[in-house]
């Protein structure tokens, strides 16, 4: 059995960062039980251009409002507590949070190691060995 505590990763390699987001890494790809699960918070004014291009990822909001904007087709989809959104083909995105930080919980296949950070073109690059399933 695996139990995880938020605070107790904070401040450590599980605990991801960058330009206005932060991600808890609660479960990763050494866990072994092939998928990741991730807490992350979306600062307030943040805009994430993101497009997993080597993992599916799906998200389900906590607390927060924002909207996630899908780049191939323009459509504008608000996010509040209960929404969930899955980019089931890889989408490319744009992720805003526009009232109050953003707080996901997130699920990637394949599992992410924790220590990723994301490429120039949004996506994290697949793990040696990896398949996208």
């Amino acid at each position: 059995m695996i139990v995880v505590r938020s605070a107790d990763i904070a401040n450590t390699s599980r605990h991801a960062s960058g330009p206005g987001w932060d991600s808890k890494r609660m479960i990763v790809k050494q866990d072994g039980v092939g998928y990741s699960f991730h807490e992350t918070r979306v600062h307030e004014g943040a805009e994430l251009h993101l497009h997993y291009k080597n993992h599916y990822e799906t998200n389900y909001c906590v607390a927060g409002e924002g909207e996630v904007v899908d780049t191939a087709t323009g459509t504008v989809h608000k996010i509040t507590p209960g929404t969930l959104y899955a980019l089931n083909l890889n989408d490319p995105h744009v992720l805003r949070a526009t009232k109050g930080d953003l707080h996901l919980v997130c699920v990637f296949n394949p599992a992410l190691t924790g220590l990723e950070t994301h490429q120039p073109d949004g996506s994290y690059a697949l793990p040696a060995g990896s398949e996208n399933t």
